[in-house]
């Protein structure tokens, strides 16, 4: 008899757990579309919304130009900073997931790496390709790190038919380790775009439309899927990969979708946005705690926080120091960096005691 009242318990109790980390990641998209240099009330942004989405009227004390500045300057650079958060923090929780290894991140197969020598080498060569002009940057990106991510398969299938994880992550280590020489070299020989390519390898949202986000959409919906199909699957995989193939997952198939879905999220970040380090790391771990270790759960609670917390790194970004913004990957780092070595103290002191 009290079977269905757990079962009723738990659901009720994964509910709120998806309605407080939606409840979040709204708040944060309005915070960081209304706070700036000119502060905007929640209800105006709301009244903005529903003017340019169901043409309700707008009232008289909104002008046109604050339309604009909600519409073509804010919410697009909050969109994408949601987008890049989201993204990585997924991938991170599914390469901690697939690797059994919490101190994973989403750069892991040097996809990030691959991803960041195509932009630099646009920078460096000042390359504008026709047809795609301005978005040479992100495709030449998006190109370079799915490349690598073939590249990294390839090699470690070349050396072990089975591709196990330890071959892979080697695998990605080496590449990494190369595609960051080109960059330091690229970066070494360079004269009057130096300061340009630091900027973009420091990682930033700004002055990118909506252009950038219907580039980064089909990736980001594509890389969601995967890895939402394969949540099952990860839950098996921190059995082991022995383990799982016992209760019939297909490893090697299995593994290859979560690879390539991590992969495709990975690059595509880093390729709107450059490198932005420890969200892929800190927010799905911080997700653990909230929700366990179960992948049905923390995937897509990892999702809404990860594009939550970026927003609000970004807003800090921009306006710590206002008029001038910093890098979002400063921000990101001096916030993750401390929290993730607080939890992972506590991680270990808890283990020893």
């Amino acid at each position: 008899m009290q079977k269905p009242f757990i079962r009723k318990s738990l659901s009720n109790s994964t509910a709120s757990l998806y309605a407080i980390a939606i409840a979040i990641a709204c708040l944060s998209i309005l915070l960081g579309i209304s706070i700036g240099a000119l502060s905007i009330p929640f209800s105006s942004i709301i009244r903005i919304f529903l003017h340019a989405w169901f043409g309700m009227p707008l009232g008289g004390d909104i002008s046109q130009n604050l339309v604009q500045v909600v519409m073509m300057i804010r919410l697009p650079r909050v969109i994408l900073a949601f987008f890049v958060g989201a993204s990585l923090a997924l991938a991170g929780a599914a390469f901690q997931g697939l690797l059994k290894n919490v101190l994973a991140d989403p750069y892991t197969l040097g996809v990030s790496s691959g991803a960041s020598v195509g932009a630099v080498f646009v920078l460096f060569f000042g390359i504008q390709l026709p047809l795609i002009g301005e978005f040479t940057l992100p495709t030449v990106s998006i190109i370079t790190g799915l490349c690598t991510l073939f590249l990294v398969l390839a090699f470690a299938r070349a050396v072990e038919k089975k591709m196990s994880i330890e071959t892979i992550i080697l695998t990605g280590i080496i590449f990494s380790a190369f595609f960051s020489s080109l960059i330091s070299l690229m970066i070494a020989l360079t004269g009057e775009e130096l300061r340009q390519i630091i900027s973009w390898l420091l990682g930033s949202v700004s002055m990118r439309g909506w252009d950038y986000i219907m580039m980064m959409f089909p990736f980001l919906v594509m890389g969601s899927l995967l890895l939402f199909m394969n949540s099952r699957e990860l839950n098996a995989f921190a059995f082991g990969e022995s383990a799982a193939a016992n209760i019939g997952v297909d490893v090697a198939k299995r593994k290859l979708m979560i690879l390539t879905g991590a992969s495709l999220l990975t690059g595509a970040a880093v390729a709107v946005s450059g490198t932005i380090g420890f969200v892929g790391l800190v927010v799905p771990h911080i997700t653990r705690i909230i929700c366990g270790a179960n992948h049905r759960r923390l995937l897509p609670l990892s999702f809404l926080y990860g594009g939550a917390f970026l927003v609000l790194a970004d807003l800090l970004a921009r306006t710590i120091i206002s008029p001038r913004e910093l890098p979002i990957g400063v921000i990101t780092s001096l916030i993750g960096a401390p929290i993730f070595a607080f939890l992972y103290f506590k991680r270990m002191k808890r283990k020893a005691g």
